[in-house]
């Protein structure tokens, strides 16, 4: 059922609006990026002043520019771990899109999905970002820790996170986010083994950015084949949302 779910979304990769939730994710990434960027540079050079007056050399200028050269240097190593985490999180926002296009593809039978209204989306959003990074600087102690295993740990980890995350995003705009919570709660297993497939790539260059959108798209097939199992309302609103 699961690789039935992610060779189907692998065989959507090229429909237009996959296509343009990828572009816009990580375009806004970019220029976040690189307005942060701008801002941590600018900060660096404001702090430090243009000239620095130190003990038995008295007044230089030159410690302004290599704080500045040194800021811009961590912040491209910053950018380089931060630009699959925050892409996912900015591509979030618009994944509705991509399971709106798996549906008109594969289930063009079923009526209009629940609307997700664009607050309640960047809300969710900013939430998965700060709990995927945040589960990620705490597990670098076993990382460290248990380094021959860290790969599994990665994996399991940021598969649970990616599972909650898509499976609920999936499920809510058909039966509320109540529902969602429970059928997810009824497929735990699942979901996460489903998540682990999606956290794989997430250390290949690239692939990475992918992920957000054949993860949206997988778990959307996952949920209409594990949801008519269950007694739940594909039609009616949760008031829970």
């Amino acid at each position: 059922m699961i690789l039935a779910s992610f060779f189907a979304a692998l065989s959507q990769l090229t429909d237009a609006r996959f296509r343009g939730v990828l572009l816009t994710g990580v375009g806004l990434t970019l220029a976040l990026l690189i307005a942060f960027s701008v801002a941590f540079v600018w900060f660096i050079g404001w702090a430090v002043g243009d000239a620095v007056t130190l003990p038995l050399i008295g007044e230089v200028t030159w410690v302004n520019d290599i704080a500045s050269w040194g800021g811009a240097l961590v912040v491209i190593v910053l950018s380089t771990f931060l630009m699959v985490p925050v892409a996912s999180g900015v591509t979030s926002m618009f994944l509705d899109q991509v399971a709106q296009a798996v549906e008109d593809e594969h289930y063009p039978q079923l009526g209009p999905a629940l609307p997700v209204p664009f607050l309640d989306a960047l809300k969710d959003s900013i939430g998965f970002l700060a709990v995927l990074i945040g589960a990620n600087l705490l597990a670098l102690v076993l990382y460290i820790m248990l380094a021959p295993f860290a790969p599994l740990i990665f994996w399991g980890l940021n598969g649970f996170l990616l599972g909650r995350e898509y499976f609920t995003l999936a499920a809510m705009r058909r039966i509320g986010r109540k529902q969602a919570k429970a059928l997810r709660s009824r497929y735990t297993f699942r979901v996460w083994m489903a998540g682990i497939l999606m956290a794989i790539p997430l250390s290949v260059p690239v692939l990475n950015l992918l992920v957000p959108i054949v993860g949206a798209a997988t778990f959307t097939h996952l949920f209409h084949r594990l949801a008519p199992q269950g007694p739940y309302d594909r039609t009616s609103p949760d008031p829970a949302r």
